[in-house]
């Protein structure tokens, strides 16, 4: 049963693992961990885990996934994806792509790429609201809710805390993720390596005069990414969530239209392809900001999730890289830790972070590419895109290689993901 762990403050609680950060990244690790058994706090400033019961008819909230079909089978063995699919979740078996300034495009679909579905829109919110469900109601997991972190030091055999409510905790192995602008990253002086995208996005939700299709679909408007990604709600699939990364002056201005005025604006930028948009949610705007620690990891100590990696929402793929984190993650901790051997200790960490930081470098660099081409205005470098996304769209093998990767079949998979 989930505890809200409770000591003397003059007591220190030790620990296998405390993790700091209950979002959807942190909470799953904190479920890998426990589920082999070890003992597992888990630090949140927020006042309280969210609840699936907070979800009934009403419209989706604004910030949403696109969960790939190995990060399904990840909650799906957290026991998580069976409420989220009750909930509400959108399957996507196709995705197109073209440049609004040109005559590029490209299709994929789930066929092509040898699975049921590309992949799922969800709603971050409920993703989260299914994984505490699950996890927080594990024997060795221990919650402090409504709390921070006041000290941290390094001690000989691993990570001494003190809470801001007095409580102090100790462990083998901490775990930042708190975030993109960790905390606990500042205190354990990681450096971060951060390229400011000059874009803000726009997130909103939209009722369509077309149905989806079970397709998400994104126009590079200006050089700008403008997505409709499909929602279904109570069997209604003209919905969608929208995120469009622009210029944060144009962002402003969007987010002051009325719904009436932003509604005709995304349905001419999107050139009416899904009919009538009716915005029925508010517009809200977020800087976009892509990061990378300069390393991972410290003896008795790792950053997962945005804590050390964020990444643009072009790719659709921030909560994916960081599940993979924690399930790797989570891999060569409970490996060493059922040997008996230090699973805080660099040998051990260095694993975790030789099987990650190479997929994320990759990732990052790849959105990187991508604004770069695709933001551009220059007419040979528009030319390329055009004939570049045309051309791969003939080509059967290399639409498949880049499905796989999109949908996170690459690399060695932990067991808890094949």
């Amino acid at each position: 049963m989930t505890t809200q762990a409770a000591a003397s403050k003059a007591s220190v609680e030790r620990y296998d693992a405390v993790i700091v950060g209950a979002g959807m990244v942190g909470t799953a690790l904190a479920g890998l961990l426990a589920k082999a058994g070890m003992q597992v706090a888990l630090v949140e400033a927020k006042a309280a885990p969210l609840q699936l019961s907070a979800f009934g008819e009403h419209s989706p909230a604004p910030r949403v996934s696109a969960l790939t079909p190995v990060s399904q089978r990840l909650l799906t063995h957290l026991g998580a994806w069976p409420a989220m699919e009750a909930t509400r979740v959108t399957p996507y078996r196709y995705m197109q792509v073209w440049d609004a300034e040109g005559s590029g495009s490209i299709d994929f679909s789930a066929d092509e790429a040898g699975t049921s579905v590309l992949g799922h829109i969800v709603e971050n919110d409920i993703t989260l609201a299914a994984l505490n469900e699950q996890v927080l109601k594990l024997p060795t997991v221990s919650t402090f809710f409504g709390t921070s972190i006041q000290a941290l030091q390094t001690t000989g055999s691993g990570r001494w805390l003190v809470l801001d409510d007095g409580r102090q905790l100790h462990t083998s192995l901490l775990i930042a993720a708190d975030g993109a602008r960790s905390t606990l990253r500042e205190l354990a002086g990681i450096k971060v390596a951060e390229d400011a995208m000059e874009q803000d996005a726009l997130v909103t939700t939209v009722l369509c005069e077309k149905t989806h299709g079970a397709t998400a679909r994104q126009a590079f408007v200006a050089g700008q990414p403008l997505a409709f990604l499909p929602l279904t709600v109570n069997g209604d699939d003209r919905y969608c969530s929208i995120v469009w990364s622009t210029a944060p002056e144009h962002a402003e201005e969007l987010a002051a239209l009325s719904w009436e005025r932003l509604g005709e604006t995304l349905g001419r930028a999107f050139n009416h392809r899904l009919g009538k948009v009716t915005v029925v949610d508010n517009a809200h705007r977020f800087p976009l900001v892509q990061r990378h620690a300069s390393h991972y990891i410290q003896p008795n100590f790792a950053l997962v999730g945005d804590a050390a990696h964020s990444i643009h929402p072009l790719a659709g793929q921030g909560v994916n890289l960081g599940f993979m984190d924690a399930a790797v993650l989570a891999e060569e901790v409970v490996t060493a830790w059922r040997r008996g051997a230090p699973w805080g200790a660099l040998t051990t960490l260095a694993r975790y972070e030789r099987r990650r930081r190479f997929d994320n470098s990759a990732m990052l660099g790849l959105m990187k590419g991508f604004k770069v081409l695709f933001g551009s205005q220059i007419p040979v470098l528009t030319l390329v895109r055009n004939l570049g996304m045309s051309g791969m769209n003939q080509v059967v093998p290399v639409k498949r290689m880049v499905m796989r990767q999109a949908t996170g079949e690459r690399g060695r998979l932990p067991l808890s993901c094949r």
